[in-house]
């Protein structure tokens, strides 16, 4: 795939154009591309701060808000102990995903941890929460260590937002299924069909297109989905994929795809040709197979990537430049800049390509 540095086309070049304050805090904070300046505009040690990175800290148990100026943890929820099996308040298992919401509310999908993972206790979750700054649970769908498909019940759930109309889009794994649910906590929409060319294998993140359709990584079936709410298949995309790890689509009709199967991400323009690609396996002491699970762009074209195995999230500026990096690489820890297999990563107030959450909650 060659080096660390990819070319990009004039197109992708754009991106790095637009500098909005969280973006060049990156790039400032460790010696990269910023204006300045930007470190000052942007300061800032408080929790939900704009720019301030939700990382779901998977096989630690817990998720975590970082400034990345500093590298402090600002906010924490969950043990950050990964041989703890204690789902239900205060607590999270594995979670896959977390999305900050307005008023400082934070969205948790606890997947659970399953055999086989050094240094963890396997472990059922099984729920989607909404957490407050203190912690205090204030909703939640899915009971803590049970697994189903009936009413309140979710087996593996990987990823969860808050839609527009307040409803949560929830990624439910372990039943192949997309699921909107209302805070009565009934299902309004389902996609999963158990057989045909429209059936899911092992979804993993889903959004909410502006047009009201749903694009969804399929993992297992290594393609894009797009499908419409009459549960159609409006487009999809598989050649050269594997391991579709997250999707999302920028506004210029770009989407942005996490190919974990082959340790990297990919910027595919509108008629699916690549204009962009970064493999997280090149970097010294890198994991052979990292095995990103997530990457966004940000508002100023750099993008967040969650380099799972690595044990790191990164950005990576619009010419293939590492600019940040929280955690230390290939090494699993609780300390200070340490993480133990990072999910998802997020900056706060910025939803580039993804589906932001409504201004109340």
């Amino acid at each position: 795939m060659g080096a660390t540095r990819w070319g990009l086309t004039s197109a992708a070049l754009v991106f790095g154009l637009i500098f909005l304050v969280p973006t060049a805090a990156f790039g400032s904070a460790t010696g990269g591309s910023g204006h300045p300046g930007a470190v000052a505009r942007s300061a800032s040690t408080g929790f939900n701060q704009a720019g301030n990175l939700l990382i779901t800290d998977q096989y630690n148990n817990r998720v975590i808000e970082v400034n990345p100026l500093t590298k402090q943890i600002v906010w924490s929820f969950g043990s950050g102990n990964s041989t703890l099996c204690n789902p239900g308040p205060g607590a999270v298992i594995g979670a896959n995903d977390a999305e900050r919401l307005s008023g400082g509310l934070t969205l948790i999908a606890g997947t659970g941890i399953p055999s086989g993972v050094a240094g963890t206790t396997a472990c059922v979750d099984n729920r989607v929460i909404v957490v407050n700054q203190a912690g205090g649970i204030v909703w939640q769908y899915g009971v803590a260590g049970k697994s189903g498909s009936g009413f309140n019940r979710l087996n593996v759930p990987v990823f969860a937002l808050e839609l527009p109309n307040h409803h949560f889009l929830i990624v439910d794994q372990g039943n192949n299924r997309v699921i909107e649910v209302n805070k009565a906590k009934h299902i309004v929409w389902s996609y999963g069909p158990s057989s045909g060319p429209g059936a899911l294998n092992n979804p993993n993140s889903a959004e909410q297109l502006a047009n009201g359709d749903v694009l969804i990584a399929d993992e297992n079936n290594n393609r894009v989905l797009e499908v419409n709410h009459a549960g159609g298949i409006v487009s999809q995309f598989s050649r050269g994929l594997s391991i579709v790890a997250f999707v999302s689509r920028l506004s210029n009709g770009d989407t942005l795809v996490t190919d974990a199967g082959h340790n990297r991400v990919v910027l595919l323009n509108s008629t699916n040709h690549i204009v962009f690609q970064f493999a997280t396996n090149r970097s010294v002491g890198s994991n052979p197979s990292p095995g990103p699970s997530n990457a966004v762009m940000l508002a100023g074209g750099d993008i967040v990537i969650s380099d799972q195995n690595n044990n790191r999230v990164i950005v990576v500026n619009p010419t293939g430049h590492i600019v940040f990096q929280y955690g230390k690489t290939n090494f699993a820890g609780t300390g200070f800049n340490e993480l133990f297999g990072p999910y998802t990563a997020f900056a706060n107030g910025d939803y580039t390509g993804q589906t932001a959450p409504p201004s109340t909650f």
